[in-house]
């Protein structure tokens, strides 16, 4: 369990301080209800669009990064599906400059059409270099239109094209600013080397006075079961197959997530996993093989994904997965192997905690959930899941007509 104190302002800033007096650094993570589930078609990637606005200037900060430097301050941040999360690792000392930095962005964000225009540049040659000129850069892109009929899950969070991107005027900008970037629509977490009522007294000073968004949320549309198997085929300069077999999973909250994440870990976590040893270790198909979910807030994706071996074919591959999921499906979890499994969760989220920025993160996405202590709480259930539940789960994820299969296929064959 990670300590902290909690207290929401009159505009709705939900505040989280976590004390750790054993370190002279402080550490404030501003996340934000906003992620590319929050957009709509034809103004895709405005959420990871804004990530790159927030830190170029506001009112009172011409260079955001400049001025946290003059204090010894570093910063970073990450948009999701489902979040923006900003984050600011400082000197205790000079808390005070993070609380301004933060407030002065979140109420008086430079939108000026250059800075603007500026911004837009930076971000099409990302979904260029990234996503366009990459070997297998566009996978999810044709996964997750091919998974998703009508959520916004079905674009990534770079944006579904360049021309969305190109296409942004002012005012959508500023439309999305005043929706997602107020203080009703966020999580502080403060961290470190600080105190409580010195928080309580900072927040009040610089946060206090900015107002609730106006700006009412729109609908989310909800995706439908998926009632008969999806599969699509795409030629690309790629020295060999690849395999994307994906299966609709509950969302974050729901019965059923958490089974989900411990088939993935009892099927493919680390080198003695059913994956490696059956299909890279002991196979011919497989150069390379892993299974994972998507943490996402609304039902999101079990993925399946490998590259090929030369020469062999992503449709032989997904027979291969196939055969080995039929006689999962058919077994039962051995007790040794879901206890190793439950051990390794637990160490994983040892590991974690052990770094303040951690913790922080942690504190906020578990907050944004509903609730901080889900962050033990979810884990706890999650280790007394018997393997009976499991395999149930498996049963009602690991259908064909659940699944959506894309053949990524080398041009060279």
């Amino acid at each position: 369990m990670i300590n902290y104190q909690k207290f929401v302002l009159d505009n709705g800033l939900e505040v989280l301080v976590h004390e750790d007096h054993s370190s002279k650094i402080a550490v404030v993570n501003m996340l934000y209800k906003v992620g590319s589930r929050n957009e709509i078609p034809g103004k895709t990637g405005l959420a990871h669009y804004f990530e790159h606005l927030m830190f170029g200037s506001s009112k009172n900060v011409p260079v955001f990064d400049a001025a946290l430097e003059k204090v010894g301050g570093s910063c970073n941040a990450f948009t999701n599906t489902d979040i923006t999360n900003y984050y600011i690792t400082l000197p205790a000392v000079n808390l005070e400059t993070a609380f301004w930095l933060e407030s002065d962005r979140m109420f008086q964000l430079n939108l000026s059409e250059k800075t603007i225009e500026t911004q837009r540049k930076v971000v099409i040659e990302e979904f260029k270099q990234r996503y366009l000129n990459q070997p297998y850069g566009d996978v999810f892109h044709h996964v997750r239109d091919l998974a998703f009929d009508t959520h916004p899950y079905r674009w990534p969070t770079i944006g579904k094209n360049i021309e969305d991107i190109v296409n942004y005027r002012k005012d959508d900008v500023e439309e999305f600013y005043l929706s997602h970037y107020s203080p009703d629509n966020a999580v502080m977490v403060v961290a470190g080397g600080v105190k409580t009522e010195e928080v309580k007294v900072l927040v009040e000073k610089w946060f206090g006075e900015i107002p609730s968004s106006q700006m009412p949320k729109k609908s989310i549309p909800q995706e439908l079961p998926q009632s008969a198997k999806k599969i699509k085929t795409v030629l690309a300069d790629v020295p060999t197959d690849a395999l994307y077999k994906v299966y609709h999973v509950p969302a974050r909250l729901q019965e059923g997530y958490l089974e989900s994440d411990l088939i993935t870990d009892i099927i493919g976590f680390g080198r003695s996993s059913l994956l490696e040893q059956r299909l890279v270790k002991n196979g011919r198909i497989f150069a390379s093989v892993g299974a994972y979910i998507f943490g996402t807030v609304d039902p999101g994706l079990m993925v399946f994904s490998g590259k090929m071996e030369k020469g062999q074919s992503a449709e032989n591959a997904e027979k291969a997965l196939d055969l080995l999921v039929a006689e999962f499906l058919q077994s039962e979890v051995e007790e040794p192997i879901l206890t190793k499994v439950k051990n390794q969760a637990e160490a994983m989220k040892t590991y974690e905690s052990v770094q303040l920025l951690n913790r922080a993160m942690s504190l906020a996405y578990y907050a944004h959930l509903g609730n901080p202590d889900l962050y033990q709480t979810e884990y706890e259930r999650k280790t007394k899941i018997p393997s009976v539940k499991i395999m149930d789960w498996a049963k009602e994820i690991l259908r064909e007509e659940n699944a959506s299969v894309l053949y990524y296929k080398s041009k060279g064959k």
